[in-house]
């Protein structure tokens, strides 16, 4: 090295002495390793780039995940009427096994929340049939509803039969109107129930032809109906007790393999809530199994 440096380095004039020599070799040196060490760290920086690079797609792939998941649970929740649907409402009183689907109309009031408490505790799901009017009230609640997974049906806004029943247009601007207002209620503007209870019943009365019409006119857009075959009674009497109520329900649901219950849930109906672990437990006792509309209308 001394050779080299005195061959090429150092012009002949200047000759350098043993220590001026060594002090240039140690230069020389800690230049080399500045230089390796510079090379060293660029690889090093390259590297922790093409991890960073490889984390932020892979932070961008699980957001990805993770939208995708909660647009598939919202998408669920957004009934869907297809001919299979019309089909799976048109036949709900005929199934093969012991089914039954808790409906409450008439709704909310200070009566769903304790209702709503006792179907989470039994971990069953049941079928809404929600008042316009009210749903104005209490936005809240069927908020709750629709976020504990049961199914918001429409039962119009008014429950005035003189105004429902003017003519098949304004049983469909009553269901629109409370559609609205479900939409408006729990966030989500496409939501459609695709599914109405005629206040009062579909079957007979004085409005019996604007009915029949106004089924059709429903259909057109897409909305099906449905009754009842089975009720605890609670509109029977001013007064039900709770055993009236249960009696009601043995003595409708008998023999019958496919059951949609009627009760209520509006403000008067407080017999109701108090009945409601009975009749879910008599039911569960006869052997059925407890449905909602999510699983006829896909």
């Amino acid at each position: 090295m001394r050779d080299v440096i005195n061959k090429y380095l150092i012009p002949t004039k200047f000759k350098l002495t043993a220590k001026e020599k060594s002090i240039m070799i140690i230069i020389i040196i800690l230049l080399i390793v500045g230089i390796i060490e510079g090379w060293k760290k660029n690889i090093d920086i390259i590297e922790v780039n093409a991890q960073y690079e490889e984390y932020q797609k892979e932070l961008q792939e699980a957001i990805i995940r993770e939208q995708e998941e909660k647009e598939r649970k919202r998408r669920e929740k957004l009934p869907e009427l297809t001919q299979e649907g019309i089909e799976n409402v048109n036949h709900i009183y005929s199934s093969d096994t012991k089914r039954a689907f808790l409906t409450f109309d008439d709704g909310p009031s200070s009566n769903t929340q304790p209702i709503l408490d006792i179907l989470k505790e039994k971990g069953i799901k049941a079928t809404f049939f929600v008042l316009g009017s009210n749903v104005e009230k209490a936005p809240e609640t069927v908020k709750r509803i629709y976020n504990e997974g049961h199914f918001i049906a429409n039962h119009g806004y008014s429950h005035v039969y003189t105004s429902i029943y003017q003519s098949p247009q304004t049983v469909l601007d009553e269901y629109n109107r409370c559609n609205q207002l479900v939409r408006d209620a729990i966030g989500e503007q496409e939501y459609n129930s695709h599914l109405f209870r005629f206040p009062g019943g579909f079957v007979g009365g004085q409005y019996a032809e604007i009915k029949n019409q106004a089924k059709d006119l429903l259909l057109q857009n897409n909305i099906v109906h449905v009754d009842w075959n089975a009720l605890n009674g609670d509109s029977e009497t001013k007064e039900p007790t709770v055993d009236f109520e249960l009696q009601r329900i043995a003595d409708t649901t008998c023999d019958k393999q496919s059951v949609v219950i009627l009760m209520h849930d509006a403000e008067a109906k407080k017999v109701t809530v108090e009945a409601l672990p009975n009749i879910i437990d008599y039911l569960k006792g006869q052997g059925y199994e407890f449905k909602n509309f999510y699983e006829l209308i896909k």
